[in-house]
């Protein structure tokens, strides 16, 4: 993973790019997931949330409306351009009860025990140091409150992800597997182990098979644009990138590949 400043500055660089696709339609398992996180908590109207790895805001925006005006939630990421994206829908949305800021979740800077549930979809893996990262997180906690880490299961996005990186291998093998943090915990187990190591040995785990559907093999492409993937997909040129999508393409056409894998790890924790 590098030190905590790559780590940073690699998430940062990828997501800003992302940002042009990220909200695509075929990138509908952000909005499905963040929601799905939110209502697992059951949030009571004039709560505080706290959302760190933001992104569009899939989690902040459904948590703001069962919150209510009286409630309030923070977004934060790493990624600006996204925060763009996610001000608009709060603003279209009416929804004055969310802010959206620039932030590392490792130096907040905010108060122990200031909000009654803190949420992090999909990026907890992105630190180096995740243990420490969840102990910040609880930190935040209140007493009767809950931190929500939600994180991509095993076998994620196949069979297209191995096209894709194989696709990148054949043409610039230093990058294959270079930026997939995703793949450092994505089993019941380590989440739970996890957890443990930043001190919280309470803790309810629910691993859930799904699939995401692709109406067409250009929907693949957007979702490579528009997630992760796209930190390597940038360090590619122009030819050696369209090579990668052709190749995708063709994957998905040949082999009729109409859904992929996105199984999904949940963990929530209530602070006594």
């Amino acid at each position: 993973m590098g030190t905590e400043e790559e780590a940073r500055t690699k998430a940062a660089t990828a997501y800003n790019a992302a940002s042009d696709h990220y909200d695509d339609s075929a990138n509908s398992f952000w909005e499905r997931f963040g929601r799905r996180t939110v209502e697992r908590l059951r949030l009571s109207p004039g709560a505080r949330i706290l959302d760190v790895c933001c992104g569009s805001g899939a989690s902040a925006i459904p948590a703001a409306q069962i919150v209510g005006p009286n409630g309030f939630v923070l977004g934060v990421d790493l990624a600006e351009n996204l925060l763009r994206l996610a001000r608009r829908k709060a603003q279209q949305r009416g929804l004055n009860n969310v802010e959206f800021q620039t932030g590392d979740l490792l130096d907040l800077g905010l108060p122990e025990s200031s909000f009654d549930a803190v949420v992090c979809v999909f990026g907890i893996f992105f630190v180096p140091d995740m243990s420490a990262a969840v102990r910040e997180l609880w930190r935040l906690v209140s007493a009767g409150g809950k931190l929500a880490i939600t994180t991509w299961g095993p076998r994620f996005f196949e069979p297209a992800s191995s096209a894709f990186w194989n696709s990148v291998r054949a043409i610039r093998p230093e990058l294959y597997k270079g930026f997939n943090p995703w793949d450092r915990i994505n089993e019941p187990g380590a989440v739970r182990s996890l957890f443990s190591a930043a001190g919280i040995e309470q803790v309810e785990i629910l691993a859930e098979a799904g699939i995401h559907e692709l109406n067409s093999p250009e929907d693949w492409w957007h979702m490579v644009l528009g997630s992760g993937y796209r930190g390597t997909i940038d360090q590619l040129d122009a030819d050696e990138r369209e090579l990668v999508r052709k190749e995708n393409l063709d994957f998905i056409g040949h082999a009729a590949v109409h859904s992929v894998e996105a199984n999904v790890v949940y963990a929530v924790a209530v602070r006594d």
